[in-house]
């Protein structure tokens, strides 16, 4: 390599900022474009995580909490009175829920319709633990998409920065190390920006996904136990 040659490389090395930050604005448009759109979806990963690890945390505890209150041996229509306008929780939503429809069977009289009125609360008990598990469910398909997608998008990204770097390379003729290094470097970063988003969002997913399958679990059991509460109550006023 003559002088002339060794002063192009070094300026051509020197003329690129191996820094995350230098890497982005030095690359392609498109593989600009590609960053923003991984590094929103991590950010956007990130916020729906904490905010999961929160919400499975409080519904936890809202559930002990209640569980205390429903098994402590008070009157379930206290119980109902102070809980069944608002409820907080799936939990003590599922049990309004059945409450309510009790409630309201008996003000019409219960004996002429005692065959379906369990199976009417177990419906309502039922669509409301559906209808609160979808909340409760919400983002995660977004989770499962970046874990998913993410790393496609990255490799989009390189292959096309890849393609960019070989085609200056044959423009210019120079093949030295010091001059493809930079925009193979930014071609890789994508890579790692899918990866970045992706690892996390599948991790979170998995958890996620088997923490609200116990607390879905959870409002099943305690349904069915209510169920069978109200059963008795039923025979109880059929000897009766």
């Amino acid at each position: 390599m003559d002088l002339n040659s060794a002063q192009v490389v070094g300026a051509a090395a020197k003329a690129h900022d191996i820094t995350m930050w230098g890497l982005f604005w030095q690359a392609d448009l498109i593989v600009k474009v590609v960053m923003l759109m991984l590094l929103v979806a991590s950010v956007w990963c990130w916020a729906i995580i904490i905010e999961k690890l929160m919400r499975i945390r409080r519904l936890n505890a809202q559930a002990d909490a209640f569980e205390e209150s429903f098994w402590s041996g008070g009157s379930l229509d206290a119980l109902y009175d102070r809980i069944g306008q608002n409820p907080s929780d799936p939990m003590s939503a599922t049990f309004a829920a059945g409450m309510r429809e009790w409630r309201h069977a008996a003000d019409r009289g219960i004996g002429s319709m005692k065959g379906s009125l369990q199976q009417r609360v177990e419906r309502v008990m039922s669509v409301t633990i559906g209808r609160e598990m979808l909340r409760a469910e919400r983002y995660m398909t977004f989770l499962a998409s970046v874990g998913s997608t993410a790393p496609f998008i990255g490799l989009f990204g390189t292959v096309w920065g890849i393609m960019n770097s070989f085609t200056s390379i044959a423009a210019s003729g120079n093949t030295s190390l010091a001059v493809v290094a930079p925009g193979i470097a930014e071609a890789l970063f994508a890579t790692a920006l899918g990866l970045v988003a992706a690892i996390p969002a599948v991790i979170s997913y998995n958890k996620f996904t088997t923490d609200l399958g116990r607390y879905a679990d959870r409002l099943e059991t305690f349904s069915g136990e209510f169920s069978a509460i109200l059963s008795r109550h039923l025979e109880e006023r059929g000897a009766a």
